[in-house]
């Protein structure tokens, strides 16, 4: 199982690091490391679409469901087929937002390892039609020691983050009376909104500053992705809830 990891996952974005090491970065690691950051999200570009649309149609359908639970709220084998329609007459699927997710770990894991092992060690693994460097410079921009914790860049991982965050939290329609239930929900987003960043940032600060890099470019990535998805309202959930809501 450990060789099938490395060789699948862990050895291809070892070299693909590699290579943009030697070529397009010329010879900076932080470079490398953005360019490498760049192609792992092309690649998973339709898939993080895919969740970032049902994260927000689930969102955006949140005030519908809080009105089927006053309806229902002694009735869960009522509630549960109500909720269930509505998901099905706003083609929404809530389960739809976590597959990406799971498909992406195993890569995700495997650039925590390629950073966390240290890429100087691990040159053996670089394939033989890619240049293999006697030693990676893990200084970037003649300044910044990639091979230690920074905290510039835990703190803009955490701002990114909160970012992100704060990009997929819905304003409650005009009209609704607020229950207790939604004032409670509320208050849990608000304390995650600033929790998670602060997480980040914490961890951040004990991790190598190369992992540090690529978790502030993913996060900024995804959140630029986020505004483009939602912006375009590829999904149209958010007009139909609207629309709803109105009448």
């Amino acid at each position: 199982m450990a060789n099938f990891f490395t060789t699948v996952f862990y050895q291809p974005l070892l070299n693909l690091l590699i290579f943009f090491y030697n070529t397009i970065s010329f010879h900076d690691f932080g470079i490398a490391i953005i360019f490498l950051t760049v192609a792992i999200k092309l690649i998973f570009w339709p898939l993080s679409r895919s969740s970032i649309k049902s994260q927000k149609a689930l969102q955006d359908l949140q005030p519908k469901i809080d009105e089927l639970k006053k309806i229902h709220k002694d009735d869960r084998v009522a509630l549960s087929q109500a909720t269930l329609e509505l998901y099905k007459k706003n083609q929404v699927n809530p389960f739809s937002s976590c597959l990406p997710l799971l498909i992406q770990l195993p890569f995700l894991f495997a650039v925590y390892r390629v950073f966390r092992d240290g890429v100087s060690g691990r040159l053996d693994l670089v394939y033989s039609f890619i240049a293999r460097p006697e030693t990676i410079n893990t200084l970037s921009l003649g300044f910044l020691d990639l091979s230690k914790p920074s905290i510039y860049l835990a703190i803009l991982a955490g701002l990114a983050q909160f970012w992100q965050a704060k990009m997929m939290i819905s304003s409650k329609p005009k009209g609704l009376t607020t229950s207790p239930d939604e004032s409670m929900a509320a208050i849990m987003n608000k304390q995650m909104l600033y929790f998670m960043p602060a997480i980040t940032v914490f961890i951040g600060l004990s991790l190598p500053g190369g992992l540090t890099l690529y978790w502030f470019v993913f996060t900024l990535f995804t959140a630029l992705q986020q505004l483009v998805t939602i912006s375009k309202k590829e999904d149209g959930v958010s007009g139909v809830v609207e629309g709803e809501l109105v009448k």
